[in-house]
């Protein structure tokens, strides 16, 4: 894989990332290993990580991924060297108590979360230390109003900025990135920096997907003239995009047995439960299946080939589904495919916005 670098920095990663937060909860250690070198087997030298993972987040696992992937380091001399690694220190705890008290992200709390990550990974340095969401209010995770009158605020971007250009000022993180962020969030960040001589954001990692193209609606072109890169979530749509549920729904006895989105029950309130979120994937499967493609090749095809995504964040719960997302890398979409693509988009919009 040709590597890719992110916005401005000094960093170059593979155009596919492996996700980790499933490490943990659905994926015991063994296999989050296994998972771990196969990946660098296969030429993936780009991991990405929370401190709020694993998910569904709860007390009990809080944090648990990143140390698993310490204990891969330390068990496997030499692998740190080779990868690039990004982890988040979450935003406001909406309500997760075990994350931090109170409602804001201090200068002080990016600090200790910083430090209590580079333990927990068992390494020197962070490459890429993105905020998990914004600080401030915006509409997040299906939300799509805002709305001012919820502005909570207490921490501005560019105290918040400095608090990360300490950490790279003490080598405790190479590049900052953001996360689900919006047009102003970036542009604000950038303008920031340059005005104050402080660390230019090199990513934001935004839900991004056949059926969840908002991204698409400015926040792309933001990006693109600002020079900050876009690391895609979700690509399969927590599933809905793998053809899995087409038949059986998400809910229910006859949906499928232990499938992520069965043990997320406030996932199923969200985007993802939305019923207008699974008929449109049923029109893209099908018209994956009606042009011999698997319903994740359409789906992750779509996302590597975009100009727009530096890096697709796979999800996996098992070798064969890494081996199967890594396989579809290198195909192609016809225009032909691609035009039936914008004309169900067309119809149905974003509904996993």
């Amino acid at each position: 894989m040709k590597k890719i670098q992110l916005g401005q920095s000094d960093l170059h990663v593979t155009p596919i990332c492996l996700g980790t937060m499933t490490f943990g909860e659905q994926v015991d250690e063994p296999t989050s290993h296994a998972i771990l070198s196969r990946s660098l087997e296969r030429g993936v030298d780009f991991i990405d990580t929370a401190e709020m993972y694993s998910v569904p987040t709860r007390k009990e696992t809080y944090s648990l991924t990143e140390t698993i992937i310490g204990n891969w380091f330390a068990a496997n001399p030499g692998v740190r060297q080779k990868l690039v690694v990004a982890t988040k220190v979450a935003g406001p705890s909406r309500g997760m108590p075990w994350v931090r008290e109170g409602s804001g992200m201090t200068a002080a709390d990016i600090e200790a979360s910083c430090n209590a990550s580079l333990k927990r990974l068992r390494t020197d340095v962070i490459d890429l230390y993105q905020i998990h969401w914004p600080e401030r209010h915006v509409p997040l995770f299906g939300n799509i109003y805002y709305d001012p009158a919820k502005e909570t605020s207490k921490t501005p971007i560019h105290e918040q900025l400095e608090a990360l250009g300490k950490l790279v000022k003490a080598g405790k993180v190479r590049a900052i990135g953001l996360s689900n962020e919006t047009p102003y969030g970036v542009h604000e960040f950038v303008r920031l920096a340059e005005q104050h001589g402080l660390p230019r954001v090199a990513t934001v990692q935004n839900v991004y997907s056949l059926i969840s193209r908002g991204y698409e609606n400015g926040l792309d072109e933001t990006m693109h003239r600002l020079g900050v890169s876009l690391l895609a979530y979700s690509p399969l749509a927590f599933g809905l995009l793998t053809g899995k549920y087409d038949q059986s729904g998400i809910e229910g006895p006859e949906a499928p047995k232990g499938a992520r989105i069965s043990s997320y029950e406030s996932v199923r309130k969200q985007r993802w439960g939305r019923p207008d979120s699974l008929r449109a994937a049923r029109r893209y499967n099908q018209l994956a299946r009606d042009n011999g493609l698997m319903p994740t090749q359409l789906a992750l095809a779509f996302c590597y080939t975009k100009w727009q995504v530096a890096s697709t964040i796979i999800g996996v719960t098992s070798l064969a589904q890494l081996e199967e997302d890594l396989d579809v890398y290198g195909t192609t979409l016809s225009p032909e495919i691609l035009a039936e693509v914008d004309k169900i988009r067309w119809e149905i919009r974003d509904p996993a916005a």
